[in-house]
């Protein structure tokens, strides 16, 4: 299975794993999320003060591990000796990408909005390519200029998309799209699926964790619901016709 894979109900990925039931955008959270279910996950990267893609998405350390900090700021050994809880530590990339393989589709978010290139999105290049999990990434921003960044640096062959809320954020397609769209779930009606379908979007949905709003979704015929509880809405999925 890839990102442009189809079936007659949307696809199932955890929001940062399965967020709601271990450490967000950890290995358990990622582990987690495959245990129920989903065939792939979101995950955010930055760069570390010493260039590691690392799995944390804010950009400090502290609502998440037992720290404090700037994630640009510190090394990797810095964030690595933090407790992001349960016994989970802050992963980079590689690890991720070391435990699962191509079991799971990738989500990867840049958190990176500033308009020079800091090098996050050719490092994430680099590591994919390592791996060879070319066709099984996405990448996503809400930064256009993120977005215009990945169309750089990876292969047209990997699905770029920009992510959209219901607030001004919303016409930043006018500055940068790709071949996804990754829109907050309350914008998505018929009109919106008109016209994402005009500009040829595959459109991936979060943060959903309703099973009737799963329902909703499903029948207007989004490609993916992104979901903290993978488990509850792959059940809830089933239960449709």
């Amino acid at each position: 299975m890839d990102w442009t894979s189809r079936s007659d109900k949307p696809l199932v990925i955890g929001h940062r794993g399965a967020s709601h039931d271990a450490p967000e955008n950890t290995l358990a959270a990622f582990g987690l999320a495959l245990e129920q279910g989903a065939v792939g996950v979101e995950l955010d990267v930055q760069l570390s003060a010493d260039g590691w893609p690392v799995v944390i998405h804010d950009f400090k350390v502290d609502r998440t591990t037992d720290g404090t900090g700037v994630v640009s700021q510190m090394k990797l050994a810095e964030l690595q000796a933090l407790s992001a809880g349960e016994g989970q530590t802050i992963s980079t990339l590689d690890e991720v990408f070391e435990a699962f393989g191509p079991r799971l589709l990738y989500n990867i978010e840049i958190k990176e909005f500033r308009w020079r290139d800091s090098g996050l999105e050719a490092a994430v290049a680099d590591q994919v390519q390592a791996h060879n999990l070319e066709s099984k990434v996405l990448m996503s921003s809400f930064s256009p200029f993120a977005v215009r960044r990945c169309r750089r640096y990876f292969p047209r062959t990997i699905p770029v998309a920009l992510i959209r809320e219901d607030t001004w954020q919303q016409y930043l397609y006018l500055l940068a799209d790709g071949e996804a769209d990754h829109p907050h779930y309350s914008m998505v009606d018929e009109k919106y699926m008109a016209w994402a379908s005009r500009r040829g979007y595959q459109v991936n949905v979060w943060t959903v964790d309703a099973p009737e709003e799963a329902h909703r979704l499903a029948r207007l015929g989004v490609h993916s619901l992104i979901t903290n509880q993978p488990a509850l809405i792959r059940e809830s999925l089933e239960s449709l016709p």
